[in-house]
């Protein structure tokens, strides 16, 4: 894995103590902690249709028409821990707009939270609701359905990935590539390789921090009970990856979840999955997020707008 270019510095400390406050608070703000207070980004067609799912409507909005030339599309998962975010936040619509206005449609997933009793496997098969809709639907939106790459941020990794191993074992056409920022893929974190800079880390605003302790409440929500009773597509860290598409990964230098993506870009090496790893320094979990829409995020962003510039469609595989 190697190391890229290097980003913004960390932000001064917000005198808020790095306490096992971070579950809470993101269930107190359904949209998320600090949410913006709107779109930010470029003017992009946007549309909004809604896909029939198991357990109702799963709305899908449609960033760009279709290109110019065929090429790749993006179905986008956005994060906020299974319990917050949406459509709306940057990571996803901002992200979704810059992609769009260079030319490479995003379908954003708006599945449903971890909240009010829903758990596992509601918002992984609401992922999976999406991902149908649009590769039945991708040759009338003006898509090469070979060409369609999943991706997601955070909680949304988690859910590309399960969707993905899923697709794998059901022997279902799967994405040309993954592409994942600070995948959430282990309830229970692997250390960063080379550690944690802790003076940095105490600095960070909690709202920042995505700690070990907030991984387990987290898992523990999502699934509905102890992590031991995960299933694979829902903390697919743990699964073999044999068989997945090339991936690609954002990892941040200043995050707790980072060992989570480094062990999964191992894991996916030995089992001969392409993978490419940008490690975005001096960024904090969920900087696309707080960032976008700002030079700091410019890096990773143009790293994931190559990786789609490069899926490639991988044709019928064989399941063993």
């Amino acid at each position: 894995m190697t190391a890229q270019k290097r980003e913004s510095p960390v932000p001064a400390a917000s005198g808020k103590p790095a306490s096992d406050a971070g579950f809470t608070e993101y269930l107190a703000a359904p949209e998320g902690p600090n949410a913006p207070s709107g779109p930010v980004g470029p003017a992009v067609p946007i549309r909004t249709v809604a896909a029939k799912g198991r357990h109702g409507p799963v709305d899908i909005r449609i960033y760009g028409g279709p290109p110019r030339t065929p090429g790749p599309a993006l179905v986008w998962l956005h994060g906020g821990g299974f319990v917050s975010g949406g459509l709306d936040m940057p990571e996803s619509d901002y992200l979704a707009r810059v992609l769009a206005a260079s030319g490479t449609p995003v379908l954003s997933v708006d599945y449903r939270l971890a909240r009010d009793g829903v758990h596992f496997p509601v918002p992984h098969e609401d992922s999976l609701t999406g991902w149908f809709w649009v590769r039945s639907n991708a040759e009338g939106l003006g898509l090469d359905p070979e060409l369609l790459c999943m991706g997601g941020a955070g909680a949304g990794g988690n859910l590309a990935v399960g969707a993905a191993l899923y697709l794998k074992d059901a022997c279902k056409p799967l994405p040309a590539k993954l592409l994942l920022a600070y995948p959430f893929l282990h309830a229970e974190l692997p250390l960063p390789a080379e550690g944690l800079d802790q003076d940095v880390m105490a600095t960070l605003p909690r709202h920042l921090r995505f700690t070990p302790e907030d991984c387990v409440r987290n898992a523990e929500n999502y699934v509905g009970g102890p992590v031991s009773m995960a299933s694979s597509y829902a903390m697919p860290g743990y699964a073999d990856p044999s068989g997945l598409p090339p991936t690609a990964i954002v990892a941040c230098e200043y995050d707790d979840v980072r060992g989570s993506s480094e062990l999964f870009a191992t894991n996916l090496e030995q089992a001969g999955v392409p993978v490419s790893f940008y490690l975005a320094r001096g960024a904090m979990h969920g900087h696309l997020n707080h960032a976008a829409g700002s030079p700091e995020a410019a890096g990773a962003l143009q790293f994931l707008a190559r990786e789609l510039a490069t899926a490639k469609a991988q044709g019928t595989r064989s399941i063993v």
